[in-house]
C-alpha cells in the first residue's frame, strides 16, 4: 500500500489581528497525528485567538483525519480559541456537515474570506 505524505507548515499573517495560519498538505490519515500535533502545538503557542487551518493543499482526508481534526477542535474549545478553516473542496464540506464539524469551526472559501472575519487578538 501506497502511503502519501502529509505536512503542516505554520506562518503568520500580518497582523492586525496576527493570525497563525497551519497550511496542510498531502493525506490527512492516522500518520498525520504527529506532524499535525507539532504544528497545532507551535501556532497555539502564543494563546491566538484563533487559529486557521488551511486545506487547500489536501487531497485527502479518511476517518482518521476527521477524529484528528475534532481532537483540534477540542484542544481549541479548550484553550477559547476559534478554529477557522479554509480551502475545503465541496465534498469535505458535505463531510464537515454531516460529521457536525461545522457545529465548531468556522468554514471559509478561502484564506482572504477567513482573514477578514479573524478576531482581534488579546
Amino acid at each position: 500500500m501506497l502511503i502519501k505524505s502529509f505536512d503542516a507548515r505554520v506562518r503568520h499573517a500580518p497582523g492586525p489581528p496576527e493570525l497563525p495560519i497551519i497550511d496542510l498538505y498531502g493525506e490527512i490519515n492516522t500518520y498525520a497525528k504527529d506532524t499535525l500535533k507539532n504544528a497545532y502545538a507551535e501556532a497555539s503557542r502564543q494563546n491566538p485567538a484563533a487559529i486557521l487551518l488551511n486545506f487547500g493543499s489536501v487531497d485527502y482526508i479518511n476517518s482518521a483525519g476527521i477524529a484528528l481534526i475534532v481532537g483540534l477542535v477540542v484542544q481549541a474549545r479548550k484553550a477559547g480559541c476559534r478554529l477557522m478553516i479554509c480551502g475545503l473542496s465541496e465534498h469535505y464540506i458535505k463531510i464537515f456537515r454531516i460529521t457536525r464539524l461545522v457545529d465548531f469551526v468556522s468554514i471559509f472559501p478561502d484564506e482572504a474570506s477567513a482573514l477578514a472575519a479573524a478576531p482581534a487578538s488579546g
